[in-house]
């Protein structure tokens, strides 16, 4: 893929589904996907917020014209079984049959919980993903992963089944506030550490607090185009898809603490986070280079700020990691890094060892 282009970018996921695009024309790309799929009955779902912000900027296209509305509180709170009857409520509601699609419009959280609607409704009816976060973009609608949060723990229940189409439309950047810009930019991070110095070079020297909008649109085709390469080549997660998991382990730690302390944190941050633990445990059991970890840490700690936490919250962060979907028996599993681009999957780690990591995580972010 050549570098810097940001429109009329197509991406090959699955041979079945019309490709991932990044749209030129959003109205000619979604009317091709709804064409394609001819349904009996089409839905969109958005939250209050994308019904708000993004809904508008669609909502006159005539391939909608007939949609039934679907809409669900926000923020990951929401991704709940609750939430998931309520949509599979309106589905069987408003007539929906196996011959229905679904289009998700929304950021991470609207992708995750639809897509999961939609594939256990009369078991299984097509979707799409419009994104509408940098976080969803490059990371959450891509790929096939959807699911909803259970008992405390981050995307417990879920399946691997991808849209029929994504379509990327980066204009929904310009709805984003600072806060959501640095979410999702967390995973663009990861990518450039999974993929070469030249990349997460570029990630690196980004103005994240007064970003260029153009640029990060450029940047958000390379991003898509990493994972995109992961998961054609491990769809199911088996293998080398696990390197997408980087900074998730302790990520997920952080974000099922702030979900049980009732504190606000978006999945970027506590993946930021977790991206200074598990680069320390790429130092310390990988030889990880200590000049990158230093700039990963600096770059985190003036663009994320810290998640406070004290030595009395280690117990329960390991035992959130203990409940990781990645580990084997209840042994917490990395994926670890000996540099830039050189991934070291199902990595271990002892309780001792992750408390050491978390005390580093204190005494630098």
């Amino acid at each position: 893929m050549r570098r810097g282009v940001c429109y009329n970018i197509i991406i090959n996921l699955n041979m079945d589904m019309l490709p991932i695009i990044i749209c030129k024309d959003l109205r000619a790309e979604l009317t091709a996907a709804i064409e394609h799929v001819r349904p009996d009955r089409l839905f969109v779902l958005t939250d209050t917020t994308t019904l708000k912000c993004c809904w508008p900027k669609i909502k006159d296209f005539s391939a909608l014209s007939q949609a039934q509305m679907i809409t669900i509180q926000p923020t990951d709170e929401a991704k709940t079984l609750d939430t998931l009857a309520q949509v599979w409520t309106a589905l069987s509601e408003g007539g929906g049959t196996r011959h229905s699609l679904l289009v998700n419009l929304g950021g991470g959280m609207v992708t995750d919980l639809g897509g999961f609607a939609a594939s256990t409704f009369k078991r299984g009816i097509a979707y799409i993903n419009i994104p509408t976060t940098l976080l969803s973009m490059v990371d959450a609608a891509v790929g096939g992963k959807t699911g909803i949060n259970f008992h405390g723990l981050k995307n417990e229940i879920g399946v691997f089944n991808a849209a029929f189409t994504v379509l990327l439309d980066t204009q929904f950047l310009c709805t984003l506030d600072a806060e959501n810009i640095c979410s999702g930019y967390a995973e663009m991070l990861k990518h450039g550490l999974i993929s070469d110095m030249e990349h997460l070079a570029e990630l690196l020297r980004f103005d994240l607090s007064n970003p260029d909008l153009r640029q990060l649109q450029n940047m958000v085709a390379r991003s898509v185009a990493v994972k995109e390469h992961v998961v054609t080549e491990d769809p199911h997660e088996h293998g080398i898809r696990k390197a997408l998991n980087l900074g998730h382990t302790a990520g997920h730690a952080f974000e099922s603490l702030a979900l049980a302390e009732n504190r606000t944190v978006l999945h970027g941050y506590a993946v930021a986070w977790g991206l200074i633990c598990e680069l320390y445990l790429s130092t310390v059991r990988m030889g990880f280079p200590q000049s990158l970890l230093r700039q990963v840490v600096n770059f985190v700690k003036e663009n994320y700020g810290s998640f406070t936490i004290t030595c009395k919250e280690y117990d329960r962060l390991f035992d959130f990691m203990t409940h990781d979907k990645k580990n084997t028996a209840g042994i917490v599993n990395f994926t670890l890094l000996a540099n830039v681009g050189d991934i070291r999957i199902n990595q271990t780690a002892n309780k001792d060892e992750i408390f050491e990591m978390l005390d580093f995580f204190r005494e630098n972010i």
